[in-house]
């Protein structure tokens, strides 16, 4: 099947990659592109928006990139700008960004607190903010409103083992603000869904388990592997494959849905270990 995404344009917030290898948001980019999306690569880091941009050149796609830090307000609103002057409209909107604070209540700073709650979930009020109003006239105008798909994690409906207070509360946040637009907006089509990845093999996870643990790469990965059910995590590209089914027209009875990704960890009680899902 191709093309599923085809005459549609999509912004990506968080397209890049903190390090070599893939990302969710930098998969997400280049697997809508395949799928025939025209991609606003939206990242913090201009090298790794442009980076993810030139691969969708490369494979024949359609893509930008755009510096955006999705905690601001401006930041975001140039985005969305952006958007609409290079394709006209704004089908798809995907929410990425994500960091980790290892800690508790009475370990992590209130500066650390703060900084999660506006990159892990201001961020995305923000661009819903502003990328709501441009669905709602294009449906207004022509029957198209567009799809909504937030990136949360299990961390936010379970223990993962470790003290991840700000990062679960913000991931945790996501899934009623999630359901939230989708019922305000139901009868303006616009739908608006959950992803939520288990264990998963990113870069951003491995340097964040590192710079929190220690230890080699090689040995968190085989303990996050032995944690799955399957016997090992998933990677970028099944997060993006799951929000790929949620932005297409497959999906388009699928509203308020949290689409768990995680190779069956939630179904498995007492697991725990070196977690973060991105």
């Amino acid at each position: 099947m191709a093309g599923r995404l085809e005459g549609k344009a999509a912004i990506v917030v968080g397209a890049g990659s903190t390090g070599p290898g893939w990302g969710n948001g930098k998969a997400a980019a280049v697997l809508f592109a395949r799928e025939g999306a025209r991609v606003l690569c939206a990242d913090i880091d201009p090298d790794a928006a442009a980076e993810t941009a030139a691969i969708v050149g490369s494979e024949g796609g359609e893509a930008s990139a755009c510096v955006c830090d999705a905690g601001n307000p401006d930041g975001i609103a140039a985005m969305t700008a952006a958007c609409l002057q290079r394709y006209g409209r704004i089908d798809v909107l995907e929410n990425n960004v994500g960091v980790l604070q290892l800690g508790g209540p009475a370990e992590v700073e209130l500066d650390d607190w703060e900084r999660l709650l506006r990159i892990n979930l201001t961020s995305m009020f923000l661009a819903c903010k502003a990328v709501l109003p441009v669905m709602v006239r294009q449906f207004e105008e022509s029957g198209r409103g567009g799809v909504i798909v937030n990136i949360a994690s299990i961390a936010g409906i379970r223990d993962t083992g470790i003290p991840f207070v700000a990062y679960n509360t913000t991931k945790g946040a996501i899934l009623p603000f999630t359901r939230s637009i989708a019922i305000q907006y139901a009868k303006q089509g616009i739908r608006a869904n959950s992803v939520l990845p288990g264990l998963m093999q990113t870069p951003m996870v491995m340097q964040s388990l590192q710079e929190s643990y220690g230890g080699d790469a090689e040995s968190l990965v085989q303990q996050r592997n032995a944690l799955c059910p399957t016997g090992a995590m998933g990677d970028a590209w099944d997060v993006a494959y799951a929000a790929l089914y949620l932005a297409s027209d497959e999906a388009k009875y699928v509203t308020a849905a949290e689409l768990v990704v995680d190779g069956g960890i939630t179904a498995r009680i007492g697991a725990a270990g070196p977690s973060g899902d991105r």
